[in-house]
């Protein structure tokens, strides 16, 4: 049976206002000048969705958030990749849509998130069978799903028990404890996509490489993302280090994120682990020649450059 979307989320939305130029001690009582200032679609979910619809991929997109300007912004940019919005739930009420404020400090970032509804997005909120119409599922920043998190375990089993190929990105933890319905998780997801601070974090290990043995014991695939140096991936004792495109980087926002487009689109065109790992890499440096993470990918010609180049 031919399924509706070839991936379907559930996760987090909000925008990321960047400041560049800001000094990396601030201090206070004083009015500090950036030197340029971007607003952009943020969080890790719709990030993703948004540069997977980019490359041509099919997504589903269920969401919690407020009925408010943030909100609308935000849906407009997932909106102008024709990604099904169908399933979002617009909340009128105290809680506001999310909002992260970014200061870069010439690569290094001060990153202040405001939650919003993304804490509250619960299982109710979720149309089982609207997920179920993807072919693969994804979910992204774990801890940031404060309501969510204790039906996930029972949530991806069924998914997964209806034929749906499951993967995780944790992303980090506020409060560094890696410990909630994690563990549950990795027993039962097909990809895990952390980055190497989360996997040494979540493994105990000390280095990338030491994590993503541990973890390829638990997860069939992992790829950990290891910036400037790739990514390592492992699939069973099958192991690869994937070298990373060489780029000027404009900005690493969301650069993880795009790493996970790019991998899980080839991962859906059936590509071997490697090869998967090589396209992510590739749009991981695409969406770092831009501002935020997501102005590469709305950018036509350069994604046209990409996946002609990936032919």
């Amino acid at each position: 049976m031919k399924k509706r979307f070839d991936i379907t989320i559930a996760g987090e939305i909000n925008l990321d206002l960047i400041l560049y130029g800001l000094p990396e001690v601030m201090p206070l009582e004083r009015e500090l000048l950036a030197s340029d200032f971007r607003l952009t679609l943020g969080s890790s979910s719709a990030i993703l969705a948004h540069n997977l619809a980019a490359l041509g991929v099919s997504v589903g997109f269920i969401t919690r958030l407020g009925d408010d300007a943030l909100g609308s912004i935000a849906l407009e940019r997932l909106a102008e990749k024709g990604i099904d919005l169908t399933r979002v739930k617009r909340i009128s009420g105290s809680t506001s849509t999310g909002v992260t404020i970014l200061l870069n400090h010439d690569g290094k970032r001060h990153i202040l998130t405001y939650p919003g509804t993304m804490f509250e997005m619960a299982a109710a909120d979720l149309d089982m069978a609207y997920l179920a119409s993807g072919r693969h599922f994804h979910l992204s920043s774990l801890f940031l799903h404060k309501a969510l998190q204790p039906d996930l375990p029972r949530i991806c089993r069924q998914l997964k028990s209806e034929g749906l190929t499951l993967s995780l990105d944790t992303n980090d933890d506020p409060d560094d404890r890696w410990g909630g319905a994690l563990d549950e998780l990795l027993g039962i997801v097909d990809i895990f996509l952390p980055n190497e601070d989360e996997a040494c974090r979540i493994s105990g290990k000390a280095n990338a490489e030491s994590a993503i043995e541990t973890l390829a014991k638990r997860v069939p695939l992992v790829a950990v993302k290891c910036g400037k140096r790739g990514a390592l991936v492992q699939t069973g004792n099958q192991h690869w280090h994937v070298p990373t495109e060489v780029v000027t980087p404009i900005d690493t926002i969301g650069a993880g994120d795009s790493f996970n487009a790019g991998f899980l689109a080839a991962y859906l065109r059936g590509e071997a682990p490697d090869a998967c790992a090589a396209f992510g890499n590739r749009t991981a440096a695409l969406s770092t020649l831009r501002p935020g993470g997501t102005e590469s990918f709305r950018d036509p010609s350069l994604v046209q450059d990409l996946l002609a180049d990936a032919r």
